[in-house]
């Protein structure tokens, strides 16, 4: 069975003053019961949102919970990630249950990682990032690695960025788009080449990139690029037009993946598809002009081997530029299970 993802914004929490914890938790267990989970599930999502938020005062004094629904097949997951810039912390002690340097009794990052499905940290002296994923319990849901890190400008409702991820058995497709500048209207040329990739994300890419383009004309249009991935034959095809960032690594190595000069919906040559072979094992980073593109995974010792999602918040802690909408989706390119 297939799934489609489509683009949804990381609600961000800040987390600067202990009364902060208290709406945390709340907020973080309405949207899991709003996902389906049931009062036990929604109460393990408020003990490990509680115990983030608290962790965050505790060791740096200030940072943010991002929250991020998991589409399923079987059910929806809830995401939560805590970021900070703090000093960093002893990982060692902080997985060992009811370790606490605040003079309180936690419950520590081993009995989260208990309660989470899915639980992943990376800690050194820029700070710490972990990474929680929950989903109802009885209920078979496999997760994905992948990653994504979706914020508007300034908080807008509106952002000018938006991502499709669709996976099926054999292969996945996936597509970033930002629209010129931001706001409303940036928004719908963006959600506009979304939504056209949508109806048939595995068509021959330079026909797929035409027919993005024509449902973007009387848009402001925008960049965009999209790769598909066939787990069979091990092979990605990469099609890009503007300033989509792109790229392929590895532990010891990593490719980017060359876009054409345009504006999708206004004007642009015909895109290029451009193979890679082999590519499994491989991470595939794809992200708006909102980071900035001089950042390396390399200066992040053992960042490569760690979860796709916990990848996706730290670059945005790091590079985000703060002065446009910004997208950063990480999935590692995987055999498939079918």
């Amino acid at each position: 069975m297939g799934l489609n993802i489509p683009s949804a914004i990381t609600h961000v929490l800040p987390i600067e003053d202990p009364s902060q914890i208290g709406h945390a938790r709340r907020t973080a267990q309405r949207q899991a019961e709003g996902y389906g989970f049931n009062d036990t599930d929604a109460g393990r999502v408020a003990l490990v949102v509680t115990e983030l938020a608290s962790n965050l005062l505790k060791h740096a004094v200030r940072g943010e919970l991002h929250l991020r629904e998991l589409p399923g097949a079987g059910a929806s997951g809830i995401e939560i990630i805590a970021i900070d810039r703090g000093q960093g912390f002893d990982l060692d002690s902080c997985l060992v249950d009811g370790y606490s340097t605040g003079g309180t009794q936690g419950i520590g990052l081993g009995a989260i990682s208990r309660l989470a499905e899915v639980f992943d940290v990376y800690v050194d002296s820029r700070g710490a990032v972990v990474l929680a994923r929950l989903y109802p319990r009885g209920v078979a849901a496999k997760d994905v690695r992948y990653g994504v890190s979706q914020h508007s400008l300034h908080h807008d409702p509106a952002c000018g960025d938006a991502w499709h991820l669709v996976l099926e058995p054999s292969r996945l497709s996936v597509l970033v788009a930002d629209g010129l500048g931001h706001g409303s209207e940036a928004e719908r040329a963006s959600l506009a080449g979304a939504r056209a990739f949508a109806l048939e994300p595995f068509s021959e890419p330079s026909q797929l990139m035409n027919e993005i383009h024509l449902a973007m004309n009387g848009t402001r249009g925008g960049a965009l690029a999209f790769a598909q991935f066939d787990t069979h034959a091990d092979r990605l095809s990469f099609t890009g037009v503007g300033n989509i960032g792109a790229c392929l690594i590895a532990p010891g190595s990593s490719k980017g993946l060359p876009s054409h000069p345009g504006i999708v919906g206004s004007q642009f040559r015909r895109a290029q598809v451009f193979d890679y072979a082999p590519v499994h094992g491989q991470l595939l980073i794809l992200y708006s002009d909102g980071l900035q593109s001089r950042w390396n995974l390399a200066d992040y010792p053992g960042l490569v081997h760690r979860h796709p999602a916990l990848i996706a918040a730290l670059l945005h802690r790091d590079y985000c530029r703060g002065r446009d909408d910004v997208t950063v989706f990480v999935i590692a390119l995987e055999a498939s299970d079918g």
